[in-house]
């Protein structure tokens, strides 16, 4: 039977957990927001009021004439319906809700738990931590949507990436904090040094190609180019060097994004299959085949967005599949680091 503290533990990390989980479909929601073109369809930031979505034709009407003032309506979008305005403001609107339901679903929890005196005190500082980087992954999603209210209807792609990597630092936070309570927090004195590098860089790595990825997404450098191994038949493209200072191409050059983003899609690739031969070394079987189950998912689904000219579905696909790998390897890294079932 278990004792009062391994009940504690497990109840704290299976909260963690299921936070995780509504941060990996808020990133997947986001994605979805971003390729419908809908992150622009609400101009104000009302983080109380703005909980509540239009409930009568004049409210809707109210709200559409103020997106009729921003520069995504009238150089994008001028004559839009209301019935085609509703359709993109519904996405993002539950990609604010959902980002105040995380909110909520952190915080009551984490009271009743410090209340009750389940979490130890070293505790305490790491997730009201959390708790904080919550609050500015609003404040940035604002900072980001407010950059496309100007006089280009297009967010910035360093703060749509800012944004981006917010979140899978949130994300990363809350399911390797969960992997402790649930597993355990005891170090492991590990015979392998090689399995321990590559568990560290591997995370590491994937975090890097996922925000190559947010300045893919920012610059819609997913929609040209579409053929695969080469690009338009070259395996090096002539204008990736295009701009001045040359690393402005790797920011603002689309051509050079995605040449970017394939190369770190390949140095990931050889990175995770070579973790995954040293996890198989040390008995890590389930962790390992999830790693390679997930980086071979990516890859196809990386590849299939590419030439299909990035459709909502795949795009999005591609999206949760990064998350997907990007979890299991924080999973291996804690197999490497600490003891547990």
């Amino acid at each position: 039977m278990q004792n009062p503290s391994q009940n504690s533990s497990l109840a704290i990390g299976i909260w963690l957990l299921i936070c995780s989980l509504v941060v990996y479909l808020m990133v997947v929601v986001g994605g979805i927001t971003r390729l419908t073109q809908s992150g622009l369809s609400m101009v104000e930031w009302a983080p109380i009021m703005g909980t509540l979505p239009p409930l009568s034709e004049s409210s809707w009407l109210a709200v559409f004439a103020k997106y009729q003032l921003s520069p995504e309506y009238q150089k994008i979008n001028l004559g839009m319906s209301l019935d085609e305005f509703k359709s993109i403001f519904w996405w993002e609107y539950g990609h604010r809700v959902l980002g105040r339901f995380i909110g909520l679903i952190y915080l009551i929890p984490l009271l009743i738990f410090l209340a009750k005196g389940m979490i130890a005190k070293n505790w305490y500082v790491r997730l009201f931590v959390l708790f904080a980087l919550g609050g500015a992954q609003g404040l940035m999603g604002w900072y980001m949507v407010k950059s496309g209210l100007v006089d280009v209807p297009h967010v910035s792609q360093y703060r749509l990436t800012a944004h981006l990597g917010l979140a899978l630092i949130i994300f990363a936070m809350m399911f390797y904090f969960a992997l402790e309570f649930l597993r355990g927090s005891v170090k492991r004195d590990t015979s392998d040094p090689l399995f321990s590098f590559l568990s560290a860089c591997a995370p590491v790595l994937i975090f890097v190609m996922m925000l190559s990825g947010g300045f893919v997404a920012g610059t819609k450098a997913g929609f040209i180019m579409n053929t695969f191994p080469l690009m338009n038949g070259e395996w090096l493209p002539s204008q990736w060097m295009a701009l001045s200072p040359w690393w402005k191409n790797l920011f603002e050059n689309p051509i050079a994004i995605q040449f970017v983003h394939r190369c770190l899609a390949l140095l990931v690739s050889i990175f995770v299959l070579t973790l995954f031969f040293r996890a198989l070394k040390q008995n890590y079987e389930t962790g390992a085949y999830w790693l390679l189950a997930t980086l071979v998912l990516q890859v196809l689904l990386g590849i299939s967005a590419l030439l299909l000219v990035v459709p909502v579905a795949l795009g999005a696909a591609h999206q949760a599949g990064a998350v997907a790998l990007f979890a299991a390897s924080i999973w291996v890294r804690h197999l490497a680091q600490k003891q547990g079932s």
